[in-house]
């Protein structure tokens, strides 16, 4: 896949942009998200919960837990790397057990320990453009696990 970009102008888009990740991205998908503080890389989680069937208000901000756990019809896991010293203890939370299951792992602040994760995975960056919009940078790492098209048509169907 190539890059893909979405540009979000509400909330609603940024939900219509996690129902389309949730209905294309296999089980067993491993997403790295990227972004500043407040950018809404958690938000986006909760939109993809949200269509596999996990109530919005369950999603919260793993910071001081490190890793939530919810059960939809995928399972999704939700790591936050942003309060870890180092790569050894992202390493002591078992990421492999989770990049193994077949749910949809997402880690937020990917890129602080960005060589524990698989070759093969999806990575987003969230840019906030202003108050309520969001630009999304949507890229296969190591092969093509999602495929661009499948994406954009998914979208096409949302509007």
């Amino acid at each position: 896949m190539a890059i893909f970009e979405f540009s979000s102008d509400s909330e609603a888009d940024t939900d219509r942009l996690g129902a389309a990740l949730a209905a294309v991205l296999p089980p067993g998908t491993v997403i790295g998200l990227l972004g500043t503080l407040g950018a809404g890389k958690t938000r986006l989680v909760r939109a993809v919960a949200a269509a596999l069937g996990v109530p919005a208000a369950d999603v919260t901000s793993p910071t001081f837990v490190l890793v939530n756990e919810y059960a939809g019809r995928v399972p999704v896991f939700h790591f936050d790397a942003y309060r870890l010293r180092d790569e050894d203890e992202f390493l002591q939370l078992g990421p492999d057990e989770y990049f193994e299951s077949p749910g949809l792992t997402f880690i937020e602040w990917a890129d602080r320990v960005e060589s524990c994760l698989p070759r093969r995975r999806i990575e987003i960056r969230v840019e906030p453009t202003g108050e309520t919009t969001r630009q999304f940078t949507i890229e296969a790492i190591g092969g093509e696990p999602c495929a661009t098209d499948r994406l954009s048509a998914e979208l096409s169907d949302r509007t």
